[in-house]
């Protein structure tokens, strides 16, 4: 059900999931200046929301892992498996499942057991893929800008009828994540001053939209087999 709000200036009736925007506002507004954090836990609650290992980076892996379920339950239940939607939904949980992977340095962080061959060469250290040189440096950044402006823009408006893309109700999940990278490059390569680095604040979206995706389309499947199962009753 669409949230309508009511303005001086008459209705407004949102045609999209306005949550990004309510949670920027908690970040910026009121986790940033909220005080005690180093006195508690030696960094301010900002920095601790944003660090890596940290709360936002442990709901990504959650996010990712359960977006992969759920993906590939929905994609069990496609009845054609080589159609383009089946195919996406194939990918989605794939790369969810790799992407859950990365965040959790494939298990190192919890164990401590790691790869050393990939670690000497990782930008931190880490048995993961994505903070190898080459993919950390040149190429990262612009796939989330790519992906995101694909997602939260370019899918739903060029290819309407592929329905395991994510819909416009979830574009702003996508489009701030693309806009954060874009500016964090732009200052980066202009003489401007560098902006802080809140990827871990900004990714959240992302696998936010993604999981919220999942989760919807696995609402309307299960929904959709229950109705004909109450058909053939």
């Amino acid at each position: 059900m669409t949230k309508e709000f009511k303005t001086p200036w008459g209705r407004i009736i949102p045609e999209v999931n306005l949550f990004p925007i309510y949670y920027l506002l908690f970040i910026y507004g009121f986790v940033y200046i909220l005080p005690y954090g180093k006195s508690l836990i030696g960094i301010s609650w900002f920095d601790w929301l944003r660090s890596e290992d940290g709360p936002l980076e442990w709901l990504q892996f959650i996010e990712y892992a359960l977006s992969s379920l759920l993906a590939f339950l929905v994609f069990f239940r496609q009845k054609r498996k080589k159609e383009i939607n089946a195919i996406i939904w194939f990918l989605i949980a794939f790369l969810s499942l790799i992407i859950a992977g990365e965040e959790i340095s494939w298990g190192e962080r919890l164990t401590g057991i790691g790869i050393n061959s990939i670690s000497n060469l990782n930008v931190q250290g880490e048995t993961n893929f994505h903070n190898l040189p080459f993919f950390h440096n040149y190429l990262l950044d612009p796939v989330f800008e790519i992906s995101c402006i694909f997602l939260g823009w370019f899918g739903w408006r060029r290819f309407k009828n592929i329905k395991a893309l994510p819909t416009k109700n979830f574009s702003l999940f996508f489009l701030f994540v693309a806009l954060f990278y874009f500016y964090f490059d732009i200052s980066w390569a202009s003489t401007t001053e560098q902006i802080r680095n809140d990827q871990e604040i900004f990714e959240f979206l992302l696998s936010s939209g993604i999981f919220l995706h999942c989760l919807k389309n696995f609402k309307r499947k299960t929904y959709a087999q229950k109705q004909i199962n109450l058909n053939e009753i």
